[in-house]
């Protein structure tokens, strides 16, 4: 009789939490002709980002190797924040991206295009309302109140490269939640959260929209990016406190996206400021 492996008891522990399906991810995703190459699934890391742009450096991961945990032990959002969520609870990701036919100085739009990727199809798959944070947060609602769910964080990978994590919370509970504006697509009420699925249509999703972004020479308008996600950006409209490198800070209305992918600011002094590095603080109306 063959000894139990009791790391399969732990991938079963929770019922309600099953594990990825790597081969059946494998079978749906890599194809002739798609952006991916390999989708690997591993139980537990620190960072799938640190891991992807450590074997991007090194030359042997190339573009569209996906890299899924269950688990992440370091995983980071922006301005170093920490990520952490129980395991098999959400989808935490990293694809390697190279688009070398795409001016580095549009590259700035990569995240941006993330989120419209991430929304649309979370949208489609989970049936949930979604927004977008600017830069990258994604807003559900939970119990009348906007919550995030996940988040985006785009690194260089040597020269050539951009490694894009991605963090969303599936079927976290309320009693796990790590503060209380955090939400999940099962608190949201999504129809579904299969994580298989949601993982793919997400994929799918972001190789749509990369196509598209870099046909258009990575021009935010002819690929209808900025559009789109001008369209979906709850932070437009709203007023706002941008949290500025140099510890200033500035309050006004976010009014626009321009072509760079800056937030644009008008402040009561009838001036508008872009945007382009900062933490966004969304500020109830007066």
């Amino acid at each position: 009789m063959t000894p139990r492996d009791p790391s399969d008891d732990s991938r079963w522990s929770d019922l309600d939490r099953p594990p990825l399906n790597a081969t059946a991810l494998q079978r749906g995703l890599v194809r002739e002709g798609s952006l991916y190459r390999t989708v690997e699934v591993v139980q537990r890391t620190g960072s799938t980002n640190s891991d992807l742009a450590a074997r991007a450096a090194a030359g042997t991961a190339g573009e569209g190797t996906v890299l899924v945990a269950e688990e992440q032990t370091a995983g980071r959002g922006r301005l170093d924040r920490q990520w952490t969520a129980p395991p098999r609870s959400g989808l935490f990701f990293s694809v390697l991206l190279q688009p070398t036919e795409v001016p580095v100085a549009r590259w700035g739009w990569l995240p941006l295009l993330t989120g419209v990727a991430v929304a649309t199809g979370l949208s489609r798959a989970a049936g949930v309302d979604t927004a977008l944070k600017w830069p990258n947060d994604l807003l559900l609602t939970v119990d009348g109140e906007e919550r995030k769910a996940g988040g985006i964080l785009a690194e260089r990978a040597g020269t050539d490269g951009v490694v894009i994590g991605v963090g969303v919370n599936v079927t976290l509970r309320a009693d796990e939640l790590p503060v209380p504006q955090a939400g999940s697509l099962a608190l949201a009420g999504a129809i579904g959260t299969d994580r298989d699925p949601l993982l793919r249509a997400v994929l799918r999703s972001l190789e749509d929209w990369y196509r598209r972004w870099r046909a258009a020479g990575g021009d935010p308008a002819a690929s209808g990016l900025q559009a789109t996600y001008t369209a979906g950006c709850a932070t437009l409209g709203r007023t706002v406190r941008a949290e500025l490198p140099g510890d200033r800070s500035l309050v006004g209305e976010a009014v626009a996206l321009d072509g760079d992918g800056r937030l644009v600011i008008a402040t009561g002094e009838g001036v508008q400021e872009p945007v382009g590095a900062g933490d966004i603080v969304h500020l109830r109306p007066a």
